[in-house]
């Protein structure tokens, strides 16, 4: 048995998932750095308290987070931690069998249950730091959840399970954190929530999003606002006339669309119809002239047929969307589609995502070569290499194209804007000078 010897508590927060889930963390450090508690972020380096923050939205996100509580349950049988807590979307999913797989945990919490967890900590919840999150992304940008939790009846999805119904923030609370943000100097936000459209809807009795995004606009410092998941079924028009008039308003939604075929978008609960989509996303481009669209698509759906499948291809041609990812279907307990059976196998549920994202690389690839020879305004990132990394208004971190500027003969400080005319380009890069 090792000695121990006495060390002041440290904190490590480890964070799973979503941009969601990197909010949540956030604000708890900011708690806990609040009742005077060292904490590190993302890393376990003389951290003797460990909380993982954990994601249970699909399979491999589940064993994902499984695996680090077992990496951490390790580091505490050997001592060299002291304390190991759970919380997030998996604690609050899972809870029973997680007590009963892995009783080594200290204790789990579910992903509302922020107060008790400091509790346990002997901290308190500060109220007069909502609002003052620290942020852990790079200080010109940073996440803000307007609202928490889904009304929403998609079959496939376990969100409701583990975040329950829709909760929106007051336009006030978010203002008030997108000054300090500006303060702090982010000059990019992107907001972010279950589903945006909703907003507003169980505390001004209205959808709200566009009087907030108004608001927003008008805080100082605060150059873009980047609009997260929005729902497309009986999408609020008038977002896209908020857009429009506020120049701050990026002109990108990210609005994941899931599928294209009536047959899998009425087994999905999607509540519209393809060419209700193909409708909207007519719309958008013509009341937000240039608007890059982000969707998501979902493969391998209980039933989905090659003849289903094909449409989702077709469709996907057909609109050129600037922006695509694919996800392959997760069967998931305790949801709807539970209840039919997962007969797709999962080579061909990979396959078939290969052939969207086959189809996807030669419009990104044309949509950037149309780019060539254009100037872009681009905020700036990060040094990578040889190049500065940035995005431009189209763009989000971490999951969509980006521009870069050689090192070699250009500096650029990282969290600035410049205007960069572009010269090459690959499917998901553009290359780029900057120019005065």
């Amino acid at each position: 048995m090792k000695a121990r010897t006495y060390r002041k508590d440290k904190v490590g927060v480890v964070t799973l998932g979503c941009s969601k889930n990197l909010v949540d963390s956030e604000n708890l450090i900011t708690q806990l750095r609040g009742n005077d508690y060292q904490v590190v972020h993302n890393s376990a380096d003389e951290a003797n308290v460990i909380i993982v923050n954990t994601c249970g939205f699909i399979d491999r996100a589940k064993e994902e987070s499984v695996d680090t509580i077992l990496h951490y349950i390790n580091e505490k049988n050997e001592e060299r931690i002291d304390k190991l807590y759970v919380t997030g979307c998996l604690s609050e999913r899972y809870r029973e069998d997680l007590q009963k797989e892995m009783p080594e945990v200290d204790a789990y919490f579910g992903t509302l249950e922020m107060p008790r967890l400091l509790a346990r900590l002997k901290a308190d919840y500060k109220h007069e730091l909502i609002g003052e999150r620290l942020i852990s992304t790079p200080s010109h940008y940073a996440y803000m959840k307007i609202s928490e939790g889904c009304n929403r009846t998609c079959s496939f999805c376990a969100i409701p399970l583990m975040r329950g119904k829709h909760i929106s923030r007051t336009i006030e609370s978010l203002v008030q954190e997108a000054h300090n943000l500006a303060k702090k100097g982010v000059k990019e936000i992107m907001l972010i929530a279950q589903e945006l459209t909703y907003y507003g809807l169980d505390i001004y009795k209205k959808r709200a999003l566009p009087k907030l995004l108004d608001e927003l606009a008008a805080v100082e410092g605060i150059e873009w606002i980047r609009l997260h998941y929005a729902y497309p079924s009986k999408f609020p028009l008038d977002i896209f006339d908020a857009i429009a008039r506020n120049k701050n308003v990026a002109n990108y939604l990210d609005i994941p669309l899931q599928h294209a075929s009536d047959g899998v978008l009425k087994r999905m609960r999607r509540q519209i119809t393809r060419q209700e989509t193909e409708d909207l996303m007519q719309i958008a481009r013509e009341k937000v002239p240039g608007i890059a669209i982000r969707t998501t698509m979902l493969v391998g759906f209980p039933g989905e047929t090659e003849e289903e499948f094909q449409e989702l291809c077709d469709f996907v041609e057909r609109m050129r969307f600037e922006r695509l990812g694919v996800f392959m279907y997760s069967h998931e307990e305790s949801t709807i589609a539970y209840d039919l059976e997962d007969d797709i196998p999962a080579e061909v549920k990979q396959e078939r995502a290969n052939r969207v994202m086959e189809i996807q690389m030669e419009i990104s690839l044309a949509r950037n070569e149309a780019k060539i020879g254009k100037t872009y305004k681009v905020l700036f990132d990060r040094k990578e290499g040889e190049y500065f990394v940035g995005r431009s208004e189209f763009d989000s971190p971490e999951v969509d194209n980006e521009v870069l500027v050689s090192a070699k003969d250009t500096y650029v400080r990282i969290g600035d804007f410049a205007n960069v005319k572009i010269n090459d380009a690959t499917e998901y890069d553009l290359y780029g000078e900057i120019v005065l």
